[in-house]
C-alpha cells in the first residue's frame, strides 16, 4: 500500500509521473543558472582600499587576490618597513569588504534559497577575511617602538651559535641567520597555502 502522492500513484499515472520529473529537472536547471549567474557576477566583483592618507591603494578580486597596487610619489619618502605595513594594512582592509559583497550578491541571485550553503560559505569568507586589526593611528596608549624580543637561549647540550663571519673579499655572502640559501624563510614556508 502506498500514501498519496507516492510510488503507486505514479505508476498508475506514467504521464503525469514524467511531468514532475520534467518540472523537478526545470527547476533544478532554473537553480544552476541562478548559481552560475551568482558565480560569474562575484568573479567581477572588486574592492578597492586606500591608506588613511592616500599613500597606497589596492585592489582586489573576491577570491583576496591584489589585481592593482598603485602608490603616490609620496612612497619615495616613506621607509620600506612603513611602506610594507601600509600596503598589508591596505590590502585587509580592501579584503574584510568581500564577505558582506558576496552576501549582496547571492541575495540578489538566490534570494532565501539555501540558507545553510549561504551560512556556510560566508563564514569561510569571514574567516579568511576578518575586519583588519584597528588603526595603530588610533591606539594612543600603544608605544611607538615595539621592544627588541629577548634572544634565544642556545640548544640543549650545546654552546651558542658564533657569530657568523663576514665573507672574505669576492667570495659569496653567507645568508643572513635563520635564512636557507635562496632566500626561503623557514618560519615563512609554512605561510604557503599550497
Amino acid at each position: 500500500m502506498t500514501s498519496a502522492g507516492g510510488l503507486g500513484d505514479l505508476i498508475r499515472d506514467p504521464d503525469d509521473a514524467i511531468r514532475r520529473m520534467d518540472e523537478w529537472a526545470a527547476g533544478f536547471a532554473r537553480k544552476a543558472e541562478r548559481y552560475a549567474a551568482a558565480q560569474q557576477e562575484t568573479e567581477q566583483l572588486r574592492l578597492t582600499a586606500t591608506s588613511p592618507d592616500g599613500t597606497v591603494k589596492v585592489t582586489v578580486g573576491a577570491d583576496g587576490v591584489v589585481s592593482d597596487l598603485v602608490f603616490s610619489s609620496r612612497t619615495r619618502t616613506i621607509p620600506p618597513e612603513e611602506l610594507s605595513r601600509m600596503v598589508l594594512e591596505t590590502m585587509r582592509k580592501a579584503q574584510s569588504g568581500i564577505t558582506d559583497r558576496v552576501a549582496e550578491v547571492m541575495g540578489r541571485s538566490l534570494g532565501d534559497e539555501d540558507p545553510d550553503t549561504r551560512a556556510v560559505m560566508l563564514d569561510s569568507l569571514r574567516n579568511r577575511f576578518p575586519d583588519p586589526d584597528p588603526d595603530p593611528a588610533d591606539q594612543t596608549d600603544a608605544p611607538d617602538e615595539q621592544p627588541e624580543p629577548p634572544a634565544s637561549p642556545p640548544p640543549a647540550g650545546g654552546a651558542a651559535r658564533p657569530p657568523a663571519s663576514p665573507p672574505a673579499p669576492g667570495g659569496p655572502a653567507a645568508p643572513p641567520p635563520g635564512r636557507r640559501p635562496g632566500g626561503i624563510d623557514p618560519d615563512e614556508q609554512d605561510n604557503n597555502p599550497w
